[in-house]
């Protein structure tokens, strides 16, 4: 099934050398959100985030790639616990680090991507730009899991009354 963001060539042009990689592919072996998958969750806030910021006339390049990056890391969140703190305040510090072994990044992005769980954690962003992608980012995970439910309740048109 294609989406919107593959025929997007600006928004390729922005992220295509990440989504080309076999790091940001592997993101497609992991469960997010119950019903999607980490490479599609992650798309999803890129490309969102990037529309946000490019029609805002922000930097929508280091935005997309942030999204694409935020949740750069391998285990299953359900799961694995750390000592060190939650996962809302680790997994953000293992993809800033899974990401710079693929690509080097601006303060910009890497300031998205460890602050993208504003709100779960403490630090704010400190860039506009981070506080579309996390915004962005809880609007994808609630849709996300909801989805399928709201979808098993939609009525279909058969069941209308037509008049």
């Amino acid at each position: 099934m294609t989406k919107k963001w593959q025929y997007d060539q600006e928004y390729l042009a922005c992220v295509g050398d990440l989504l080309a990689t076999e790091e940001v592919q592997r993101l497609a072996e992991f469960t997010q959100h119950f019903h999607s998958t980490r490479l599609d969750h992650s798309i999803s806030v890129s490309y969102y985030s990037y529309r946000i910021a490019k029609k805002l006339g922000w930097n929508a390049k280091a935005t997309a790639r942030a999204g694409v990056l935020h949740d750069m890391f391998y285990y299953d969140w359900r799961t694995t616990k750390f000592s060190q703190g939650s996962h809302a305040y680790m997994h953000p510090r293992i993809a800033v680090k899974n990401a710079e072994k693929i690509t080097e990044l601006s303060d910009l992005e890497r300031d998205i991507i460890i602050k993208h769980m504003w709100g779960a954690t403490i630090a704010p962003p400190r860039y506009k730009e981070g506080y579309v992608v996390t915004f962005v980012d809880k609007y994808c995970a609630i849709k996300e899991a909801l989805t399928p439910m709201l979808r098993k309740f939609k009525v279909k048109p058969s069941q209308t009354i037509a008049r």
